[in-house]
């Protein structure tokens, strides 16, 4: 256990540190806008508690991620960080906030639509293109390079994509 400043190191403070942290398959995506930062507590004492839910139970980026939060918030001086991953909140893609889905664009990936928590195959039809935003476009396949993303073709710009599928 280090011994912390004496500035108090709030909510905001931690999630404004975790902006720098990465989604190292996806580096244009901060893991807070991926809404995966699920819970931020410190205490009177300046120990921090980051609760984190994954994209995917199968997630291979997970514990490189829980490392990351965690060697973030180190870099702010707390008297200790404890980060744990849980799926007490079910993670969905409308937690990617407007931020995630502009860095899910710069990275060439098509974001999820907003949805109401019914996630069906025709989600996955007629996906906007990331490069020109023609929904002239056709899903190849639902299943991508992992398990996160499906494959798309656009019929105007001629590019194949990936689209972030929608979960809920």
């Amino acid at each position: 256990m280090r011994f912390s400043t004496l500035i108090n190191i709030t909510k905001e403070d931690i999630l404004e540190a975790l902006q720098d942290v990465k989604d190292p398959e996806i580096p244009t995506i901060s893991v807070v806008d991926l809404g995966i930062i699920t819970g931020v507590d410190v205490n009177e004492d300046n120990f921090v508690k980051v609760t984190m839910t994954p994209t995917f139970s199968g997630c291979p980026a997970l514990k490189i991620m829980e490392n990351m939060v965690k060697e973030r918030i180190e870099l702010l001086n707390p008297a200790g960080v404890e980060v744990t991953t849980n799926f007490d909140t079910p993670w969905s893609t409308n937690m990617i906030s407007p931020k995630g889905i502009e860095g899910l664009k710069k990275h060439g990936l098509a974001p999820p639509e907003k949805h109401n928590g019914l996630v069906q195959i025709e989600i996955l039809e007629k996906v906007k293109c990331p490069h020109c935003g023609s929904r002239n476009t056709t899903l190849k396949t639902p299943f991508g390079p992992t398990l996160c993303r499906s494959m798309h073709y656009c019929n105007e710009c001629l590019n194949a994509f990936e689209q972030f599928k929608p979960v809920d």
